[in-house]
Order: structure tokens, then C-alpha cells, then sequence
């Protein structure tokens, strides 16, 4: 009898939540470990549908590199990386369309709608979502001390997005699975990194929360604990003190401009722990980082 009354407990902690979110929209950045273990997979795919039972919109956006890096390597594609970012050129970028278009897109929707759920495939191109630029990259000429510009190919980044499609989708009751491939004005295809595809995303639809998927627990202190909320005010001196640093000065400023564009709050949460989404969303203490403004 008691467990049964603990798990009543638990189920009215998630009741308030349940109530500021309905109806709200979730952008989910997924990525990294979550995306490889089958248990971890699995357990993704139910929690999207639970949200989508209990009355919110979640809306799916992937990454898949290490997938991508599979593929190319097995068609004897060698890979190349400037600044942390793949060097793309035509034949790679038809192998991230393929993959991540493909394969890695249609997997997770095949997950999802196996657990019961209405996924909907797509990539920014398709209705027009993602209006795509080049992104143009540069590095310091060590001799001359200047700026040079770093052609890294069909890399690129957003200028523009239509939410016309998620809305639709939304409307019919579908979840949108969304890969990060954009379109540029004369046709081009460029791949876009996942995190701020998401952002760009959370941004047009002005979703209540944008949760990026990570590897690691959250942003850290000096003393390695995490940091549980982040005003978006502190973070220029957490980066000139080097407690965000990395690859996690990227994610952190995702969230800043997707704030800056309307999402309420984004999170920055360990994928590699199951049901990191619920736990994080409907929970007293959550288990990441929340990045916020927190009003005056």
C-alpha cells in the first residue's frame, strides 16, 4: 500500500506542471547518447508521447554525426574538421541528406509511433521551414594577424523560419520529427547544427521551453556541481571566468538567443539519463540547467 501511495504522490507532484503547460509548445533538441542506446531510444519515444497525451506540443529536432561518420566511413568518405565543424562538400553533403533525412529521421519516427504516438518526418526544407544561408567562418592569418575566411562547404546557418508547416502538423494532431537541413535561395541544400536549428525553431513558435539533449549533466561550477539556474545576465562573466567554456559556450548562447526570441526558459539536461525530459519538466528540482531571464 505504500508504494501505491507514493506513486499517487508522484503523480500529483507532476499535477501543476501538467497545468502551466498545456497546450504549450516543447522544443526538443535530440542528440548524443540518447539517440544510440536502444533502452534510451526507447524510453525518448515514450516520453515525447506522453507530453503529447497530457496536452502539450512537442516538437523533435535531431542531430545524428556520429551516424553521418558511420556511413562516410563506410563509403570510404574521409572526414575533415575545421573549428569542431565537418567540412562538407557535395558527395558528403548528399551522405548528411541521405542520413539524416533518411534514415536517422524515420528511425525516430518509427519509435515514436511504435510506443503509440503520431510522428511526422520532415527536414527544414520541406515547406519552405528553414530559409538557409552559408555559414561563413573565419580564423586569424598568424603571420598577418588578420581575418581570413574558412570555406567549409554546404555548412550553413539560418536566416529565416516559416512555422507554417509545424503548425499544420501540430493542428492534425502530429508530431513534428524535424532533421536540421536547410534551404538556400537558389536551391542549395546546407546542413545546420541541430542545437541551433532548435533554437532557431523554439524562437518562431515561441515555445514555453527549448530542452537540449546532452551528454553531461548541465553547466558546472568551478567545484564541478551543477548549476541549476542561469539568469542570462550572469553569462558573459561565466564565460570570461571559464565556468562555461567549450563546447558548451555554443549551447548556453543557443538558449540565450532563443529567449531573446520569445521561448520562456531553455534547459540544457543529461540525455543519458532515462526519462531526462519528465524528470526535468515535471519535477520540483529538475536535474539540469536552466537558462532564463528572470524578470525585474
Amino acid at each position: 500500500m505504500e508504494k501505491l501511495i507514493e506513486k499517487a504522490n508522484i503523480l500529483m507532484e507532476t499535477l501543476p506542471w501538467i497545468r502551466t503547460f498545456y497546450g504549450k509548445t516543447i522544443v526538443i533538441k535530440y542528440g548524443g547518447n540518447a539517440m544510440v542506446e536502444e533502452r534510451l531510444k526507447e524510453g525518448f519515444a515514450r516520453d515525447i508521447i506522453m507530453m503529447k497525451y497530457i496536452g502539450l506540443n512537442p516538437v523533435v529536432v535531431h542531430g545524428g554525426g556520429p551516424q553521418i561518420g558511420k556511413v562516410l566511413k563506410a563509403m570510404k568518405i574521409e572526414s575533415h574538421f575545421i573549428q569542431g565543424m565537418r567540412v562538407t562538400d557535395r558527395a558528403t553533403m548528399d551522405v548528411v541528406e541521405m542520413v539524416l533525412g533518411g534514415k536517422v529521421n524515420k528511425e525516430i519516427v518509427t519509435n515514436i509511433n511504435l510506443q503509440g504516438g503520431k510522428a511526422v518526418g520532415i527536414t527544414g526544407k520541406d515547406g519552405g521551414l528553414i530559409q538557409a544561408r552559408k555559414l561563413e567562418m573565419t580564423t586569424e592569418n598568424p603571420e598577418t594577424l588578420t581575418p581570413e575566411i574558412i570555406d567549409i562547404g554546404m555548412v550553413g546557418e539560418v536566416e529565416s523560419v516559416d512555422p507554417t508547416i509545424i503548425n499544420n502538423l501540430k493542428e492534425s494532431n502530429f508530431i513534428p520529427v524535424i532533421a536540421p537541413i536547410g534551404g538556400g535561395l537558389n536551391g542549395e541544400t546546407y546542413n545546420i547544427n541541430a542545437d541551433l536549428v532548435a533554437g532557431k525553431i523554439a524562437g518562431a513558435l515561441k515555445a514555453e521551453k527549448l530542452i537540449l539533449l546532452t551528454d553531461i549533466e548541465g553547466v558546472k561550477d568551478k567545484q564541478n556541481n551543477r548549476i541549476s539556474t542561469i539568469d542570462i545576465l550572469r553569462v558573459p562573466d561565466l564565460i570570461n571566468n571559464g565556468t562555461i567554456s567549450g563546447g558548451m559556450i555554443p549551447k548556453v548562447n543557443c538558449c540565450i538567443d532563443a529567449i531573446e526570441e520569445g521561448v520562456t526558459r531553455a534547459h540544457i539536461i543529461d540525455g543519458r539519463m532515462e526519462h531526462a525530459c519528465l524528470l526535468e519538466m515535471f519535477t520540483d528540482k529538475g536535474i539540469g540547467t536552466v537558462v532564463t531571464r528572470e524578470k525585474s
